[in-house]
């Protein structure tokens, strides 16, 4: 049976809400199950910079990412677009990164095989943005 639009969008927004659901709670079990098993991603920096495969390094990497952010970052969608094997959400995220106020937008893409995913790549606006404090002596076009 051919993969069809809506199946993959059905698929990815499924794996999306357990994905967020590892992010908020740092529970990926039911991702992880998700995961086809030739599963690899991609992610921008650190120690998982670069593409990386298998299930086990997936798993090592989602649970570095929800710890980073204490198991506390909440991520809303805020656009979603989808072909018949990929869908790509728009994301804003938003917690505390080691301790430290985090926002962030960013895109999650996932690319969709039958009722798995088989492939993740994560793009993001900034890396590290820590709240900066507003200085009263200065004006916008100063700063």
């Amino acid at each position: 049976m051919a993969q069809t639009q809506q199946s993959t969008m059905e698929t990815a927004q499924r794996a999306f809400g357990h994905f967020t659901q590892g992010m908020g709670t740092g529970k990926w079990e039911p991702f992880l199950e998700m995961l086809a098993d030739d599963f690899s991603f991609w992610f921008p920096v650190g120690q998982y910079q670069g593409e990386n495969v298998g299930k086990a390094r997936a798993a090592a990497f989602f649970k570095y990412a929800s710890e980073a952010f204490n198991n506390e970052l909440v991520v809303t969608p805020s656009s979603v677009t989808s072909n018949e094997t990929t869908v790509v959400f728009e994301i804003r995220s938003q917690g505390h990164l080691r301790g430290k106020p985090y926002q962030n937008r960013g895109a999650i893409a996932f690319d969709v095989r039958g009722d798995k995913i088989c492939r993740y790549r994560e793009y993001l606006s900034v890396v590290v943005q820590p709240k900066v404090e507003s200085h009263p002596e200065q004006s916008p076009s100063q700063g």
